[in-house]
């Protein structure tokens, strides 16, 4: 055991006081010592119930002969965050979550870790420290909100974001919008769509990680309880066969991970997290294999925010289970890939079957023959940008505009809440990226307003930041280079040509190599709009959003 580092033999006996010291019997002690990383707290709704998962688990570990040992980790909600300075930290927070884990874990010589996320950056903290760490974990997320109703009509988080622009629009009243917020996130658990947090949940199941339907097993559920404690249970086995997280994390799990996210098209934030959990795990991922997996994986459910089903829907219709039993029938998963289970993904999928068509359609019957994120490139975009196709318009599918220029995301709200965008247009919001922000933050604010002003067929939004998970329409991020780092979003002025195609991939403003010479000659960079502590550092270090935006 690893723990015998710590507390075996006379030289343990230090730590073996201190441990008596809090309470545990030598049984305990002379146990295998597993750390349940728990990251409860009072400010997440997708959080406040990690409690009770941590002591499911913790009453697994111990059913199975194990010592669980809680400890904590941060977390930051995005939708609190959300259009503000306090949106830089949480991307930033991703490496906070993975250090601290690693810390705490080098420290204390764990045999074994349960890892507790449930929302956006949480969930690739922790499976990007298991990597680093290498030692037996087990992810179980605290799993999705129900959805909220309203009037006769569903509700998540995204609809009252898209109220507010509604709201502005003198659509509804400042009383029916208040009412929409009570009901839009009606409990515990992960926002009830396909939005970031959910989508990384479904793609820790995808990658071997986590046990089957811990992407969709409703957060206020007897099933995710259980889930919980088998998640403790299942530890100590991988413990006992030494199945460790760099024996699941394969190129061929990331592929199926890639692979379902394209067939269910999660959050665009998955290209920004996968990549950085495969570089701990020493595999590059790059931009290409994402459009090459794209190109040959059926887009087959249409959930919130690009369809009108949720994740209670999926789980009901037989979860990523019954998604990926389904795309096997094109030999389109690596089915031999290890799991957690100590099984292969052939062995838990089989037989997992689509209970309901409307929700996962068939794979001769998708959606879409391709999948629903696309990574565009051109000259504005030479080391890629990404989008998510399944939520965009019909009609703005292929679009040439004008473009808007603005420097930070506030300033491009007030022009749209000011009335100042028209039809058409292109809307650049630059100085956004993982340096430039810093911290790349999220752009659901403009394009939920662009949305509820009811400009989403005819408004295009491009930046060098990150959208949220619940943004639709024709937004296209994470513009690699980033202005910061001189990339051409950088240079282009109010009123260039901005010509989109998304179906053929491209990404082009309209200049010539002349006029692209000339401008960089004049370019000069901006000043760090954070020039001391964390975020400071941060920015320093951190590489571009093509690449996963990990550390140097």
């Amino acid at each position: 055991m690893r723990s015998n580092i710590i507390k075996d033999g006379p030289k343990g006996a230090p730590a073996r006081a201190l441990l008596y010291g809090i309470g545990y019997t030598k049984e305990e002690i002379d146990r295998p010592l597993i750390g349940i990383v728990n990251a409860h707290n009072e400010i997440i709704a997708g959080h406040m119930h990690l409690d009770r998962i941590a002591q499911a688990a913790k009453i697994g570990v111990a059913m199975a002969g194990g010592t669980p040992i809680e400890f904590p980790a941060i977390g930051i909600c995005d939708g609190i965050a959300m259009g503000h300075q306090g949106m830089r930290y949480p991307l930033a927070s991703r490496e906070l979550i993975a250090d601290s884990i690693e810390s705490v874990a080098m420290a204390h010589g764990f045999d074994g870790l349960v890892l507790i996320p449930n929302c956006d950056k949480i969930v690739p903290g922790m499976i990007m420290a298991a990597a680093r760490l290498n030692i037996p974990s087990v992810v179980v997320s605290g799993g999705p909100m129900r959805t909220g109703f309203y009037k006769g009509e569903t509700l998540d988080f995204s609809s009252i974001i898209e109220k507010v622009g509604a709201f502005q629009d003198h659509q509804i009243s400042s009383e029916e919008l208040e009412e929409v917020a009570k009901r839009a996130c009606p409990g515990c658990g992960s926002c009830s769509g396909l939005f970031t947090a959910n989508s990384m949940n479904c793609l820790a199941e995808a990658l071997g990680l986590a046990l089957p339907y811990n992407g969709t097993a409703l957060a206020d559920s007897g099933e995710r309880i259980q889930l919980a404690k088998y998640a403790g249970m299942q530890v100590m086995e991988c413990v006992k066969k030494d199945i460790k997280p760099l024996d699941i994390l394969t190129l061929d799990a990331f592929k199926n991970a890639i692979t379902v996210d394209m067939a269910m098209a999660g959050s665009t934030n998955t290209v920004l997290h996968l990549p950085a959990i495969a570089h701990e795990a020493g595999i590059s991922l790059s931009l290409d294999l994402f459009d090459e997996i794209s190109q040959k994986t059926p887009y087959l459910t249409k959930l919130s925010p690009s369809g009108t089903h949720h994740m209670e829907d999926l789980h009901q219709a037989g979860g990523i289970p019954a998604l990926m039993n389904e795309l096997c029938k094109k030999g389109l998963i690596q089915t031999e890939a290890l799991t957690v289970t100590g099984k292969t993904i052939k062995e838990n999928i089989q037989n997992k079957t689509i209970q309901d068509n409307t929700i996962i359609r068939s794979i001769d019957n998708p959606y879409h023959n391709t999948g629903g994120l696309a990574i565009l490139r051109g000259n504005l975009a030479p080391d890629g940008a990404v989008v998510k196709e399944s939520a965009v318009a019909k009609e703005m599918l292929h679009h040439e505009g004008p473009a808007r220029v603005f420097d930070s995301e506030e300033d491009a709200v007030a022009a749209i809440f000011g009335g100042q965008i028209r039809k058409g247009d292109v809307i650049v919001i630059r100085y956004e990226g993982p340096k430039g922000g810093p911290g790349m933050r999220e752009m659901l604010s403009p394009t939920s307003a662009i949305a509820g002003m009811g400009l989403d067929k005819d408004v295009a939004l491009l930046t060098d930041g990150r959208f949220s998970g619940a943004t639709r329409g024709a937004a296209i991020g994470h513009i690699s280079p980033e202005a910061m780092e001189e990339g051409l979003i950088a240079l282009i002025e109010e009123g260039d040509r901005i010509h989109i195609d998304i179906p053929n991939k491209k990404l082009e403003v309209k200049l010539t190599e002349q006029e692209i010479a000339e401008r960089r000659k004049a370019f000069v960079k901006p000043e760090p709009k954070v020039t001391k502590g964390y975020l400071a550092r941060y920015a320093r270090l951190v590489t571009s959003a093509s690449t996963g935006a990990v550390l140097k």
